[in-house]
């Protein structure tokens, strides 16, 4: 047990070095994240780990893209696109909540639950990065009036289509840890996408109010996520 701990921490340290290192976190975010890996290992397995994984570097190359073009516009990620720990439990602190439920009770709606909060935070990265780039006519998602690109609320088409996707992507790695895979594969997939909107419609109203940051934006909507996830699988027929 400890030769494995031992080994976790040795990959946990050296994915957030790396983050560090290729300027996604900040010293603090590195740290936040490994510690947040950690927990997500020792907790849910190799799973899990690894769709938060795809998250972070899917989040990197999104934010990445065309990075001098939204920052022309204005869009671009703060600080150079680097985030740093607020960022990271704002994305990654509710899939670990529900991954406690599930180590405590080996229930698979809770795989459900995990999987969908972390679909919403891969969707909403790339809906927000890869929408304001081919996002075209945004509307302000409360009453569908035009808004400016990277406006908390704005919505587009092609925001929709990249939220679907990396909901779906994130999806993939719930599959291997349940015999329902077909509802495992919507409820997550869907629980993601329905996050992502609720990220919008928070943006849009709370956010704007200034009663939440992003940050704090982010961990409603992925808990929220989360929740439509392991709901859809529990009425899908899930076990």
């Amino acid at each position: 047990m400890l030769e494995r701990i031992a080994v976790d921490l040795a990959v946990v340290a050296g994915l957030g070095l790396g983050s560090y290192r290729f300027k996604a976190l900040d010293a603090k975010g590195a740290a936040a994240a490994a510690a947040l890996g950690l927990v997500v290992i020792e907790l849910g397995g190799i799973y899990p780990f690894l769709a938060m994984v795809a998250f972070v570097v899917i989040g990197v190359l999104a934010t990445k893209y065309r990075f001098m073009e939204k920052a022309r516009l204005g869009t671009a990620q703060s600080r150079n696109g680097v985030r740093s720990w607020g960022n990271v439990l704002g994305n990654g602190l509710a899939a670990a909540i529900f991954l406690a439920f599930e180590y405590l009770s080996q229930m698979d709606v809770f795989w459900a639950a995990t999987f969908a909060a972390i679909a919403t935070a891969n969707g909403d990265t790339l809906a927000s990065e890869l929408g304001k780039v081919f996002g075209r006519s945004p509307k302000l998602i409360t009453n569908f009036k035009p808004a400016k690109p990277g406006t908390n609320g704005a919505v587009s088409w092609a925001g929709e289509l990249f939220a679907l996707t990396g909901a779906l992507a994130i999806a993939l790695f719930a599959l291997p840890l349940t015999s329902d895979k077909g509802p495992m594969l919507l409820a997550v997939t869907l629980g993601g996408f329905i996050g992502v909107n609720l990220d919008s419609l928070i943006g849009a109203t709370l956010e704007n109010e200034g009663i939440t940051n992003n940050n704090s934006t982010n961990f409603l909507a992925s808990l929220l996520g989360g929740f439509v996830g392991a709901g859809l699988f529990y009425l899908l027929g899930g076990a």
